[in-house]
This record gives structure tokens, sequence and C-alpha cells, in this order.
């Protein structure tokens, strides 16, 4: 059948959620704060300190422009066929590589126009790990009414879900902020033998908590894991200490550390130091930071390139600039080498105070290092400038990258268009907007925003309320595709 649009559809769940828990709780979390023993924590984590440290420098490498167009040309080429009733005798490799890299973007309406195409083909076989994939990537993308009529369609294909089906299931429904069905996913696991809920699935049920502001429900899935016999893994206290720290709850993220060493199977890694030092580092708590990331350091656990990253952020956030240059002065002695990120960083945060002359020396010390640069650094680039007046170095900017493979996205156009707008230069903006849209990136709320304010700046009421009007058709456009079931 052809791909159709479909009214979202959820699974049917009873209202009210059976969320009874047991009363036991894990004390260290509710007690008094304890302290921490520098050489217990010493002893125990050095174990795995230098494993944790390796696995923690170790980085995916970026795609060169080359594979990424070969990838687009592969996902567009596969979509194009997807109407036609004639392709039904494809060759697995090109329509499944395309599927991948779909999922693998997050680029969920590509890949269930491809899903779709895929079950056409005489050689398709229905598979419980496809199904578990798109359902991770619908998550990813708060799509829980598609995640719902994905799972009906492998139904009705006659397979049994698997406790990983379900597991994506839960994420997908929690991420979305529907809760209330990712607990009752969890409450059905319990009545299917082999799918009972394990470790990674409170795990992700935890994540989606702590992402939603749900602290009040962490205690409940501890004590449901305990009265089940389901120990706390590593991920999941690392899960929990990211969340407590993110929402600024730093006295229950030492804490769920304290447990967590208490635990006797659970060490600290580096994904802990990371937590630990961005919490400090964000709400501005620097000796905190400083303090905290010496103890890892006791602990044997050493810092990768994630957390020196979040050390210069938090130094520039606090105006502490020489640090945060000193930071860059450590890593070079060290032998660590500054990523697109580590550039990216330093010159917003240069870039945020006017400081133009620091902003394109470390810009240029990027280049001369062979570090590409990419849409965000011309981002901030092009902000700072804007902010400044420097409308020329932003007309620089736009040169450099017609002459570069750098990808634009919707962020940079936004920045690009808000430079013009402070100047007035309306017409320039009309320009940008048009090959914002040659180029396929989208306008957003902040592009029809940006452009609203500056014509109304300029007394051109018609204009910006032509745009208006634009942008609630634009909203009334969106829809949701599924696959042709």
């Amino acid at each position: 059948m052809e791909p159709h649009l479909l009214d979202p559809a959820v699974l049917s769940c009873p209202s009210s959620i059976p969320l009874t828990y047991n009363t036991h709780s894990l004390k260290v979390l509710k007690g008094t704060k304890p302290t921490l023993n520098s050489s217990l924590l010493l002893v125990r984590a050095g174990k795995r300190s230098s494993e944790s440290s390796q696995k923690g420098l170790q980085r995916q490498p970026k795609k060169d422009l080359s594979q990424i167009l070969r990838t687009e040309a592969a996902i567009s080429g596969i979509e194009r066929k997807v109407n036609s009733k004639k392709y039904n005798t494809l060759w697995p490799k090109p329509v499944l590589e395309a599927l991948d890299e779909a999922i693998r973007e997050n680029r969920y309406e590509s890949a269930l126009k491809i899903f779709g195409l895929l079950r056409k083909q005489h050689w398709y076989e229905p598979r419980c790990q496809t199904y578990t994939k798109l359902l991770m990537m619908l998550g990813k993308c708060k799509q829980p009414e598609q995640a719902s009529l994905l799972f009906e369609v492998m139904l009705s294909e006659g397979l049994q879900p698997t406790l990983d089906v379900y597991t994506a299931l839960v994420s997908a429904y929690g991420y979305s902020g529907q809760l209330d069905k990712a607990f009752c996913i969890v409450e059905d696991m319990k009545s299917v033998s082999d799918c009972r809920p394990d470790v990674y699935t409170y795990s992700i049920l935890i994540k989606c908590c702590t992402k939603l502001g749900r602290f009040d429900l962490i205690e409940r899935i501890f004590s449901e894991m305990s009265y089940l016999g389901i120990e706390c893994s590593t991920v999941t206290y690392n899960t929990i200490i990211d969340g407590y720290g993110k929402a600024e709850m730093c006295e229950l993220m030492e804490r769920s550390l304290t447990a967590m060493i208490g635990s006797g199977t659970c060490l600290p890694d580096i994904f802990t130091l990371n937590s630990f030092i961005w919490a400090y580092g964000n709400s501005g708590q620097i000796e905190k930071m400083e303090k905290w990331y010496d103890e890892f350091q006791l602990m044997g656990i050493r810092p990768d390139i994630k957390t020196f990253n979040i050390l210069i952020r938090s130094y520039g956030k606090a105006c502490s600039y020489e640090k945060m240059v000193s930071v860059m002065e450590f890593m070079k002695k060290r032998f660590y080498s500054p990523t697109v990120v580590t550039f990216n960083i330093v010159i917003e945060m240069f870039g945020k105070v006017g400081n133009i002359e620091k902003m394109e020396e470390f810009f240029l010390k990027m280049k001369h290092q062979g570090v590409k640069p990419n849409s965000i650094t011309y981002c901030s680039l092009v902000s700072a400038y804007g902010k400044v007046g420097y409308l020329k170095k932003v007309d620089s900017i736009l040169r450099q990258i017609e002459n570069s493979n750098v990808i634009l996205d919707t962020p940079f156009f936004n920045c690009v268009l808000s430079a013009y707008g402070q100047a007035g230069d309306v017409k320039r903006m009309g320009e940008l907007f048009l090959d914002m849209k040659e180029r396929k990136c989208k306008p957003d709320n902040i592009t029809f925003a940006t452009m609203i304010q500056a014509y109304k700046a300029q007394g051109m009421t018609e204009a910006a309320q032509n745009l208006e009007v634009n942008m609630i058709a634009t909203k009334d456009k969106s829809g949701t595709r599924l696959i042709g079931c």
C-alpha cells in the first residue's frame, strides 16, 4: 500500500496506571548526608580507573563531506522509490543501509518511509531488532503516536514483542512525556514471560523521569527494583546522578554517589566525574567543581576531552577567562588535542562578552591546527559580530562559507538574520530567508519571530502580518507520516 497520513493512535492503557510500590527505599538517599572517604574511593575505584578513562577517551570519528553526501543521496534515492508500486524487487543492501542511516540520524519521517518500502520487498522478513531500533529513534524524536502505531504493525506481522522491544516502547513514551503509558508498559511486561523488566528497562525509566523533572518517582522506582531483586548498575547510578546534577539538586547527587560506592558492585567512572563537574560548573560553584575534580583524581579517574570542555565552559560562564585559557594550555602539555567542540566553546565565550580580538585569535588557532569550523563555530562568530555591528565581517563569514563544505542549518540562519535585523537591513534578511529555503533549512519559530520583530521595528506592519500568517500556515501543514501499512 501507499504511505498515507494516519490519525495518531495510542496503545490501549488503563486510565489509572498502577503505581503502587513497596514502601522500602534507599536509605542513603533519604538519610543525612554521609561523608566520603577519599582513601576508600581510591582503593575501590582504582581497579577500574585505567579502563574507564580509556573508554571515556574513545570518540567516534566525524564523517567527512563525501560520506555525508553519499548518505544523503542514498536516503533520498530510496525515498523517491517509496511511492511507486514497481519497486518491490530492490536489492536488500541499499534499502537496509538507507534505513540504518536514517535511524542513526534520527530522521524519523525518512526512516518510516523507507521501512514502508522495505515491507513491500519479496525478501522482507519481520524482525524484532528492526522494530526496536525504530522505536528507540521515535522516542528520541518524541513521536509516541507513531511508536504506538508501529507497535501495532509489529503485532499484525505476527511477531511476539521481546524485552528489547518493550523497553524501546517504554523509552518512546517516557521521552515524549507520557510517563503514565511508560509505567503501564512496565506493568504489562511483568506478566509476559521472558519480558520482565530488567535493570536496563528501569534505567531508561529513571532517565525519562529525570528529563521531565519527575524526581518524586525515583524513589518509587528504586523501591520496585529492590522488591523485584534487581540491582542498580553503574549506568543506573550515573543516570540518576546526571539527572540530579542537571536539576541542580547537588545534595541528592552527592548522596547518590555515596549509594553507588556503598553498593560494593558499582564504581564511579568518567561519566560520573563529568556529571559532577558539569553540575557544579553550570551552577557557578567553581570551588566545588574544582574540589570534586580533585576528588575524582584521587579515585584514579582520569579526565577526558569532554571533561576539559566542561571545565572551559564553566570558567567561561564564570568570567574566569585566565583559567579557561590555562585549561587549554594544560591540554596541550598533556597531549590532549582540542576538538571542534573545544574551540567552539572558547569562541562562544569570548564572543558573548564582545572580546572580538580573543575570539578571532582562537578562530585562527583552530584553523591553523587543522580543526574544521562547523555551523556552530560560524554561528558564534556571526552572533558576536552582529552584537557589535560588524556587518562587514558577517558578510566575510558568509563568503567563507560559500567557499567551504560547511553544511548550514536553521540555527545558523537564525543568527545571521538576527545580525541583519539588529542593523535594520530587512532587504538582506529577505534574501537570506529565500536562501534558507533553497538550502532546505526549515524556518522555525525563532526565524519568524526574528523577522517579524525586524519588520515591525522598521514600521513594515503589513509584511510582519504576512509573516505571522505564514508561520501559522507552516505549523498547520506540519504533520506526521507513518509507514504504509
